[in-house]
């Protein structure tokens, strides 16, 4: 398989050269853990959605009907895509790699680096715009969906990029450490 390289943000503990980073049953990612923490409610809300008013669902409930309807899409239609819930978020350039960070500062998430990885898994670039926010309506969820894996472009003004990796990652370089 082909080497390719990738930068990433990191954002929940500093990494080292050498790393090595496989998503397994044993090993899962922080987005996988958040999503599957809400599966039950996720499951209640299709099946009773008039119990649920949208407004007063939380945040990570809203990502996680989000989530699930993506991953249900990818699995049926796009399987050779890698998931978005057992991914490494990442960038394909290094100027895409520093508005990702910047992003996250503002918004007062802590940044510990920025980080160049290889791997030889698989890759998928979609539009970050079309991550939209999880609905009761499931029909709505799995439509929205499409938007992604398809990469649609709504408006020509609206496009940021963001990649998903799978497989064996290893970190090579240490580009930058931020103080925290």
């Amino acid at each position: 398989m082909t080497e390719k390289y990738f930068y990433h943000v990191v954002t929940n503990k500093p990494m080292y050269v050498g790393q090595k980073i496989s998503f397994t049953d044993d090993n899962k990612s922080g987005v996988y853990k958040r999503v599957m923490e809400k599966e039950d409610i996720v499951n209640d809300i299709y099946l009773h959605p008039e119990n649920y008013k949208q407004e007063d669902l939380e945040h990570h409930t809203k990502v996680a009907l989000r989530e699930l309807a993506m991953e249900e899409i990818r699995q049926k239609h796009y399987p050779n895509y890698p998931s978005r819930i057992k991914s490494l978020y990442v960038s394909t350039d290094l100027e895409d790699s520093y508005m990702w960070a910047n992003s996250f500062i503002k918004k007062g998430r802590v940044v510990y680096q920025i980080v160049k990885l290889k791997t030889t898994g698989n890759a998928f670039t979609g539009n970050a715009y079309n991550c939209f926010e999880g609905t009761t309506d499931k029909e709505y969820n799995l439509k929205e969906s499409f938007n992604y894996w398809d990469n649609v472009i709504k408006n020509d003004n609206e496009i940021i990029y963001e990649t998903i990796i799978d497989g064996e990652i290893e970190v090579v370089e240490i580009i930058e450490n931020f103080d925290n």
